[in-house]
């Protein structure tokens, strides 16, 4: 492949060995002088625009649902520490399920929290929708959990429970103890 003769004058070398070799006529290279720099203004920093949401981003901003299911999650967090829980995790999740919130009751005991919020009360409210399939997932993700953020701890299993807060009509209702793994 040959080269352009003209781009090769206007490219500077790639390193400062190529400015020591000589020339194809045996001459020294002259040195270069390098130009000095001159102060420029610091630019005022300009306000960063909005970027707009195109079809080739891979991770969309969260959708409404998302972010009112956080929101409660952060208000079921506040009132469960103020119950005297200790926050261990949160939106733990496995291949088969999810838990909202993972706490520490008072005496050792493993609360699994499951978070859901209506609006109304059509179709037996928020404590009616976590069913029999609900129940399985949050059963499966407390197994994985226990498996293996647990399994370093020396002393056994911790007691667990299976909670429910729910939001209805802009009520809060806990209901500790809202089913056990045995029941499944």
């Amino acid at each position: 492949m040959r080269r352009n003769p003209q781009t090769d004058k206007a490219r500077p070398p790639l390193c400062h060995a190529a400015s020591r070799i000589p020339d194809r006529m045996g001459r020294a290279p002259t040195p270069t002088p390098t130009p000095t720099p001159t102060p420029t203004p610091t630019p005022t920093p300009t306000p960063t625009p909005t970027r707009v949401q195109s079809a080739d981003d891979n991770f969309p901003p969260q959708r409404g649902s998302k972010l009112v299911g956080a929101a409660f999650e952060a208000h079921a967090l506040v009132f469960l520490q103020h119950q005297r829980l200790r926050f261990v995790a949160r939106n733990v999740v496995c291949r088969g399920g999810e838990i909202d919130l993972v706490m520490r009751d008072r005496d050792g005991t493993l609360v699994f929290v499951e978070v859901r919020a209506r609006a109304q009360r059509r179709y037996g409210g928020a404590v009616a929708s976590v069913g029999w399939h609900k129940r399985q997932r949050l059963l499966r993700a407390a197994q994985h959990f226990l498996a293996t953020r647990l399994a370093h701890q020396n002393g056994g299993m911790p007691a667990c429970r299976f909670d429910v807060v729910a939001f209805e009509a802009g009520r809060l209702v806990w209901l500790r103890d809202a089913f056990r793994a045995d029941d499944l």
